[in-house]
């Protein structure tokens, strides 16, 4: 596997040319029950932007404030699905289409299904980095299809630091030379560390039992080896 910042570039582009003959199913308008396209995002760091949300000025995928209530989750024209509707419950602001909140949760279920078409890792590290805009309940409501890859997201962490991290043998979801991780224990004592490469080039670490604290650099999402 090559390392996922540097397969962002190549693969985005590539991905964004089968992305482009797909068509939104709503917008703010009749719903046909399809999913809407978004462009597939190839895992990479959060701080590279997604093509299909630019400067990520987008409907929020779950409202923070006052919500329109479910009786009032209807588009300009036509209707939603049960389905639809129970992904927008609670999620839908107020004054704001209820398609374009749709639309958001569509667009996250194209973007896991291609990347994972692609490469399964890719799509499995973008969920658990947070990559695709809440994808959890996107793909548990909207395309439980992709059920597979959330299961394995379940079961991984992100890079940075996991307080009291179980015990067992973890891979990153990237090859990159920066990848670094250490596992201390109480009192912050050093138990393990390194850039540890496995079989094929994989960048493998090890949690002893008993370990307070898993710390990784570069790493981008770890899932069991």
């Amino acid at each position: 596997m090559r390392p996922l910042h540097r397969r962002a570039a190549a693969a985005a582009a590539a991905l964004a040319a089968l992305v482009a003959v797909s068509a939104c199913g709503s917008s703010g308008s009749a719903h046909d029950g399809k999913s809407g396209a978004g462009a597939p995002h190839s895992p990479a760091p959060a701080s590279v932007p997604d093509p299909q949300t630019g400067d990520g000025a987008s409907p929020s995928p779950s409202a923070t404030g006052p919500v329109l209530p479910d009786s009032r989750l209807t588009p300009v024209t036509g209707s939603f699905t049960k389905k639809d509707k129970k992904y927008l419950s609670g999620r839908v602001p107020q004054n704001m289409d209820p398609s374009a909140v749709l639309q958001t949760g569509q667009e996250s279920c194209q973007r896991v299904a291609r990347t994972a078409a692609h490469d399964k890792d890719a799509a499995v590290g973008a969920v658990i980095a947070g990559d695709i805009p809440d994808a959890k309940a996107a793909i548990t409501l909207l395309c439980p299809d992709q059920k597979a890859v959330l299961k394995a997201a379940d079961a991984g962490f992100p890079d940075g630091t996991r307080k009291n991290p179980r015990a067992g043998g973890y891979r990153a979801l990237t090859d990159a030379a920066g990848c670094t991780w250490r596992v201390s224990g109480k009192g912050g004592k050093l138990l393990a560390s390194g850039p540890g490469t496995g079989a094929k080039g994989r960048v493998e670490a090890r949690i002893p039992a008993g370990a307070a604290v898993f710390t990784s650099s570069g790493c981008y999402a770890w899932v069991p080896a």
